[in-house]
This record gives C-alpha cells, sequence and structure tokens, in this order.
C-alpha cells in the first residue's frame, strides 16, 4: 500500500504530463455527461437571500441578497472540491507516514478561504496561521507544489523547506507557526499599502484559540490609531485545539473584540456570506476608515492536527450533525442545481479531474 501511494505521489508531482492519459479519459467522460444536457439549457445567473450578519460599532451591514452566477458557482464549487479532496488525501500521505511533522487540515472550512479570495484583488494581501493549505491554493499555489511541501521535496512552494506551516507565493505571507504572531505582521503589511498610497487591503487570519493573546489587543490599538486598511479576521471553528471556545474565553462575541472598531459576525460555511461580507469590509477599509473586525463562524471536521484525533472532547454526532446539516460544498452544490445554475451530472464531474 506504502508503495502504491509513493507511485500515485510521485505521478501527481511529475504534473500534466504523467497524467496525460488519465485525464484525456477524464475529459472524454466529462464531454459524454456533459452533453445529455446543452449550456443553454441552464441560467446564467441566481440572487438568493442569506444570512445577515451581527453588527458591531456599524449602523449598516453587508448585502443580505448575493447574485450568483453560473461561471463564478463552478469556479467556487471546483475550488472547494479540489481543496476537499486535497485535504484527505494529506490524511492519507500523513498517516502512510510521507508526510511528515505538524499537518493542520482545513476541511469544513473550505467557504472561508473561497469567500474571502472572491471578494478581494489577487493585488490585495493575505496572511494566515498554520491552517493554511486552503489559502494557498485560493492564492494560485497549484495543488501539486503543495503536496510536494508537505512532503518536504524541492518542488514545493517553499523548496520544501517550510512544510505543512510555512507556504508562501505572491501576496500571501504564510502559514505562520507561532499562535497570533502574524496578526502584528499583518498590521505590518497593512502599513505598507497605506505607505505607498497603494488602494489594497490585507486580510490577517487568526482562530478562536489566539483570540485572548494579548499581541491582539496591541494590533488593534496601532491599526486603529493609523486608520490602518485591516482586515482582522477570527476564523471560529468553536475548538483552540481541544478546548471549546466557551471554555476558553468569558465572551465569544470575537467580532466585538475590537471595541472602538467595528466588526462583523459572519456565516463561515456559506461561502456567499463570506464573499459578501468581505466585499463589505473591504470596501470600509479602502475607503480610509480604518480596521475592522471579522468573526467567521465554521467548523473543521478533522482534529486540531493529525496528533489530535478530534473527538476526545467532541462527539462524533456532532460532527456528523455539522457535516449532515451545515457543509460549505453540499449548500452551494444544492444552491446550483435547485436554481439551474448546473446538474447533478456536470457537477459529478469535477469528482473525477485529477487535482
Amino acid at each position: 500500500m506504502r508503495k502504491m501511494l509513493l507511485a500515485a505521489l510521485s505521478r501527481m508531482l511529475q504534473g500534466p504530463a504523467a497524467a496525460a492519459g488519465r485525464t484525456g479519459a477524464v475529459s472524454e467522460a466529462s464531454r459524454v455527461m456533459v452533453a445529455s444536457r446543452n449550456y443553454a439549457d441552464f441560467a446564467n445567473e441566481a440572487t438568493f437571500e442569506i444570512k445577515p450578519c451581527d453588527l458591531h460599532r456599524l449602523e449598516e451591514g453587508p448585502a443580505t441578497t448575493a447574485v450568483l452566477t453560473r461561471e463564478e458557482g463552478l469556479h467556487y464549487y471546483k475550488t472547494m472540491q479540489t481543496i476537499r479532496r486535497m485535504e484527505l488525501k494529506s490524511d492519507q500521505l500523513y498517516k502512510q507516514k510521507i508526510i511528515r511533522g505538524f499537518c493542520h487540515l482545513y476541511d469544513g472550512q473550505e467557504a472561508c478561504c473561497v469567500g474571502l479570495e472572491a471578494a478581494i484583488k489577487p493585488t490585495d494581501h493575505v496572511i494566515t496561521a498554520y491552517r493554511a493549505h486552503g489559502f494557498t491554493y485560493a492564492r494560485g499555489v497549484p495543488v501539486r507544489e503543495i503536496l510536494a511541501e508537505l512532503t518536504g521535496r524541492k518542488g514545493g512552494c517553499a523548496k520544501g523547506k517550510g512544510g505543512s506551516m510555512h507556504m508562501y507565493t505572491k501576496n500571501f505571507y504564510g502559514g505562520n507557526g507561532i499562535v497570533g504572531a502574524q496578526v502584528p505582521l499583518g498590521a505590518g503589511i497593512a502599513l505598507a499599502c497605506k505607505y505607498f498610497g497603494k488602494n489594497e487591503v490585507c486580510l490577517t487570519l487568526y482562530g478562536d484559540g489566539a483570540a485572548n493573546q494579548g499581541q491582539i489587543f496591541e494590533t488593534y490599538n496601532m491599526a486603529a490609531l493609523w486608520k490602518l486598511p485591516c482586515i482582522f479576521i477570527c476564523e471560529n471553528n468553536r475548538y483552540g485545539m481541544g478546548t471549546s471556545v466557551e471554555r476558553a474565553a468569558a465572551s465569544t462575541d470575537y467580532y466585538k473584540r475590537g471595541d472602538f472598531i467595528p466588526g462583523l459576525r459572519v456565516d463561515g460555511m456559506d461561502v456567499l456570506c463570506v464573499r459578501e461580507a468581505a466585499k463589505f469590509a473591504a470596501e470600509y477599509c479602502r475607503a480610509g476608515k480604518g480596521p475592522i473586525v471579522m468573526e467567521l463562524q465554521t467548523y473543521r471536521y478533522h482534529g486540531h492536527s493529525m496528533s489530535d484525533p478530534g473527538i476526545s472532547y467532541r462527539t462524533r454526532e456532532e460532527i456528523q450533525e455539522v457535516r449532515s446539516k451545515s457543509d460549505p460544498i453540499t449548500l452551494l452544490k444544492d444552491r446550483m442545481i435547485n436554481n439551474n445554475l448546473a446538474s447533478v451530472e456536470e457537477l459529478k464531474v469535477w469528482l473525477l479531474v485529477d487535482v
């Protein structure tokens, strides 16, 4: 089994040439499956009502309706499915000891990185903590380079020296292993944007476990004083390592933690909610109003890291309930099918295409 996995990984890391035969077969299957329905039969776009955001120090918030085009929907679906499959493959490779060291998986939280990326420009900036695989892919790094990095190969995005927690690309600054340490760095990036007169913003992400760090509150203060174009984003997946937010924080209203900084609490399992909230936040910052705080209410399916089975502090039933009621990929898929933006057969094609 180990030799088979290594061979499969080697073919994947060799790129398109090695997979040409399989890709050709998949493409042919795709044409056959989708040919049963003409593209003209699909709607070009649809409008959806989305969950309103909770607001702090804001008179108006993001839109409560969102327009989704067919092209956007297919792109979001493909991106989230690719991240999900990449993380499940990483789980398999880790258990086979092909990936070593720390490894924090992102499955369940795909709507966060995909929605955020859809709301900003490629010239904007992103910095996050150690659960970084999804953001790395969303920022444009191919799956092949991410897996190469995870397995310590020179073809990785950090030449195999960074591993799971330290991945980088243009305008993406990692992947940071020290809890909360990326938040002051994100404010520094936002300061550079303002100093050079660029109409750019920096998305600075951290988890609910890091939200109690003193350096975060120091950064809030400086960012507010200097009106930095910084969007502070707390990915609240309900557990900081193995500790629930209720046991770790006297107040779990993370979007209010900035006190004097406006904040939004967003449904982080809905890619459209995340996209619309992030657009609102980016426009707020670009208008010169200073920083804003976003709390994305989300959930991770895996444990904190691969060394954590994830079921000693929560039940299997809890995880299954989230999967069945709030899965971000299923939610988007159902919306697209029910509103004639795609067919079941077309979306199944994405499950056949090699990542």
